[in-house]
C-alpha cells in the first residue's frame, strides 16, 4: 500500500517489533533504533519500575500515538508485509511468533468453548421465560444469530490486528490504553477464571451423578451429589487441566480437537434420536414416548401447571431467555485471544468463525428440538441437566450413565479451551506491564540466559522440552484465581458479572470496529464484514446491558465499581511512571 496519512514516522521500538514479527526474514540486523530491545524473556536492569522495565510487546503496535505508524501505513521493502500474511518465522521466546495452531485448532477452540454446558442445562432457563416451545426455538435462533454477528465483527478485528489478546488489543488502539487495560483488568481477574470455575463446577457435578449413580435425580430429589463434593470434584479436573496446558501446546490442542469431535457427536446423537423416537413412538427401552409435541401447537401458550411461575410475555422475560440463550453461545470470541499464533490468520479466522457458528447453531436448534420430541414440557422447564434427562428416558439408566460421562467430557474439553485462551490473556498483560513481566514470560524462564544456564542448554534440556513454550506463569495465575472462584465463588453472582461486564466489553470492542471504518478507512482489512453487522449487535448488547442496569441495579453497580477500580490500579501500573501519551 501507499501512504495514506499525508506523514511519515520514524519506526519506533513497537513499529519495528511488529516488522519483526511479520517480515519473511527476520535475521536481518536491527537498526540502531532497536539496539535497546529485549527478548520477552530477557529483563533489563534500568530500574525495578514497571514502566521501565516494561516490554514493548507487538501488540504496543497499535497504540493511538502520533509517533507510531498507524495501521493503515505504508508497507515498503525490507519494512512491512501484509497484516495476517502467514509467517516463516522460527519458533522462539514469543507465542506471536511460534505459528503454531491451525485451522482445525482454531476450529476446535471456538466449538469446543461453545459446545460446554449450556445446551445441555440452559434449555430449561430459556423454556421457562417463555410462553411455547416454538418460540423458544426462535429465542435459541435469534441468540445464535446474535453471537455470529459479534464474531464476524471479532473476526475483522483479528484479521487487521493479528495479535493475542482479544479485546483488550482492539480497545487500546480504538480508545487508549486505559480501555485495553480495564478490560484486561477484568477479564483477568474476574471474567476468564470465573467463568472456568463455572464450567468446572457443571463438569464436576456431571462427573459425580456418575460416580455416584445419581444421574436420574433431579432437582430437590434425594441423591444428587453435594454442592462440596461437586467442588471438589471441579478442583480436580481443573488441576489436570491447567497442569496439560503448562505442559504443551500441541497436546492441549489435540485434547481440544478430540473434544470437540466427540461434542458433535453427542450432539449428532440426540438429533438423530430424537427423530427416530418420534418416528416411532416408542422409547429404546420400550415405554412409550412423549406424544405432547403431536397433540399440540408448537406455538400455544403452555398452561400454568406446566411450568414453574410463568410469568410470560413480558420484554424482560425474553431478555432473560435471550441472556441464557447467548450464555451458551457463549465463547465466539475464544480464537481471537490466540490469533497471533495462528498459521495464516488473515485466511483462517474468519474461515473458523462461519465454519463454526453455523455449525453450532443448527446443533442447538435440532438438539433443542429432540429435547421437545422425547421429554414433557414439565421436564425440560425443571431440570438443570436435560441431556441426562433425555438419556434416562429414551436408553433407561444405562443411557442416563453414558449422556452424564459424556456431558462431563464436553464440560472437560470446554474448560480445556477456556483455560488455553485464558493464559495467553494473561500472557499478553504480563507482556504490556499491567501485570507483573514474570506472566509475560514463557516456560520457567524469567530472566536474560547467564552464563550458567548456558552451560546446560547444551543439553538441551530446557531449549526442547515443549514446557518451554507455553506461559507457565500465566497460566498458574489464572489457576490460582479460578480455584478461588470455585471454592468461594457463588454461580448465580458469577454469572450475573458475566453477563453485564462481558456485555458492555463486547459492546465497546464492536463499537471501535465502527470507529475505525471512519477514522482509518484505508486500514488493511484481510476480511471486512457488512456494516450492518456491528451495528444490529451494538444495538442488541446496548439494549441487554440497559435491561440488566433496570432489572439488577445492585449488580450492576456492583460491576460498574469493580470496574472503577481498575483507574487507580491504572494510575499505579501504567500512568504514575509516565506511560502516557508523549
Amino acid at each position: 500500500m501507499s501512504p495514506s496519512h499525508g506523514y511519515t514516522a520514524a519506526p519506533t521500538r513497537d513499529s519495528l517489533e511488529l516488522t519483526e514479527l511479520h517480515s519473511p526474514s527476520s535475521s536481518s540486523p536491527r537498526t540502531s533504533t532497536s539496539s535497546s530491545h529485549h527478548d520477552d524473556n530477557d529483563h533489563d536492569d534500568l530500574s525495578s519500575h514497571p514502566r521501565r522495565s516494561r516490554t514493548y510487546s507487538i501488540s504496543s503496535a497499535f497504540d493511538f500515538n502520533t509517533h507510531l505508524l498507524p495501521l493503515s501505513s505504508s508497507t515498503t521493502a525490507n519494512r512491512y508485509t501484509p497484516l495476517g500474511a502467514p509467517s516463516t518465522l522460527p519458533p522462539s521466546g514469543n507465542l506471536e511468533k511460534q505459528k503454531t495452531l491451525t485451522y482445525l485448532n482454531g476450529l476446535s477452540l471456538l466449538i469446543g468453548l461453545q459446545i460446554g454446558s449450556g445446551i445441555f442445562s440452559s434449555p430449561s432457563q430459556v423454556d421457562n421465560h417463555v410462553p411455547s416451545p416454538g418460540v423458544a426455538l426462535v429465542i435459541w435462533t435469534i441468540a445464535g444469530l446474535l453471537a455470529w454477528t459479534g464474531a464476524a465483527s471479532y473476526a475483522e478485528l483479528g484479521g487487521a490486528i493479528p495479535l493475542n489478546g482479544g479485546s483488550g488489543v482492539y480497545l487500546r488502539h480504538c480508545f487508549g490504553e486505559l480501555a485495553g487495560f480495564l478490560f484486561s483488568w477484568t477479564a483477568v481477574m474476574v471474567l476468564k477464571p470465573g467463568s472456568a470455575a463455572i464450567i468446572a463446577i457443571i463438569a464436576g457435578e456431571y462427573f459425580n451423578r456418575v460416580i455416584l449413580g445419581s444421574f436420574e435425580a433431579e432437582i430437590g430429589a434425594g441423591g444428587l451429589p453435594g454442592a462440596w463434593a461437586n467442588k471438589i470434584t471441579a478442583v480436580v479436573m481443573f488441576l489436570v487441566v491447567a497442569a496439560m496446558n503448562m505442559l504443551s501446546t500441541k497436546l492441549t490442542t489435540r485434547i481440544g480437537d478430540a473434544m470437540m469431535f466427540l461434542k458433535v457427536a453427542l450432539l449428532a446423537v440426540i438429533t438423530v434420536t430424537g427423530i427416530v423416537v418420534a418416528a416411532t413412538g416408542r422409547n429404546a427401552v420400550g415405554t412409550e414416548a412423549n406424544r405432547m409435541w403431536r397433540e399440540r401447537n408448537w406455538f400455544e401458550w403452555r398452561q400454568p401447571e406446566e411450568g414453574r411461575e410463568l410469568v410470560m410475555g413480558g420484554v424482560g422475560e425474553y431478555a432473560i431467555a435471550l441472556y441464557a440463550g447467548l450464555w451458551a453461545f457463549d465463547g465466539w470470541d475464544n480464537v481471537n485471544y490466540v490469533t497471533g499464533e495462528m498459521r495464516s490468520p488473515s485466511r483462517d479466522l474468519p474461515r473458523v468463525i462461519h465454519t463454526a457458528m453455523p455449525l453450532v447453531i443448527l446443533f442447538y436448534l435440532l438438539a433443542n428440538t429432540a429435547y421437545y420430541l422425547v421429554l414433557p414440557a414439565t421436564t425440560i422447564s425443571s431440570s438443570n441437566t436435560v441431556a441426562v434427562a433425555f438419556g434416562t428416558t429414551v436408553f433407561g439408566p444405562t443411557g442416563g450413565l453414558l449422556f452424564a460421562l459424556a456431558v462431563s467430557l464436553s464440560c472437560f474439553g470446554a474448560l480445556n479451551a477456556s483455560t488455553f485462551t485464558s493464559g495467553r490473556l494473561v500472557y499478553v498483560a504480563g507482556k504490556e506491564g499491567y501485570l507483573p513481566r514474570i506472566f509475560g514470560t514463557l516456560g520457567f524462564r524469567t530472566s536474560s540466559p547467564s552464563p550458567s544456564s548456558s552451560r546446560f542448554s547444551r543439553f538441551n534440556l530446557f531449549k526442547s522440552h515443549p514446557w518451554t513454550r507455553t506461559p507457565i506463569y500465566a497460566t498458574l495465575l489464572n489457576s490460582f484465581l479460578t480455584l478461588l472462584y470455585i471454592l468461594i465463588g457463588e454461580f448465580s453472582t458469577l454469572l450475573t458479572f458475566y453477563g453485564v461486564a462481558g456485555y458492555s466489553f463486547y459492546f465497546l470492542t464492536v463499537l471501535g470496529l465502527i470507529i475505525l471504518r471512519v477514522k482509518e478507512p484505508t486500514l488493511e482489512r484481510p476480511y471486512k464484514t457488512w456494516i450492518v453487522t456491528p451495528v444490529v449487535f451494538c444495538c442488541v448488547s446496548l439494549f441487554l446491558i440497559v435491561r440488566s442496569v433496570v432489572g439488577r441495579p445492585w449488580e450492576t453497580v456492583g460491576v460498574a465499581a469493580w470496574v472503577a477500580v481498575g483507574v487507580p490500579v491504572f494510575w499505579w501500573r501504567v500512568g504514575r511512571w509516565g506511560w502516557g501519551r508523549k
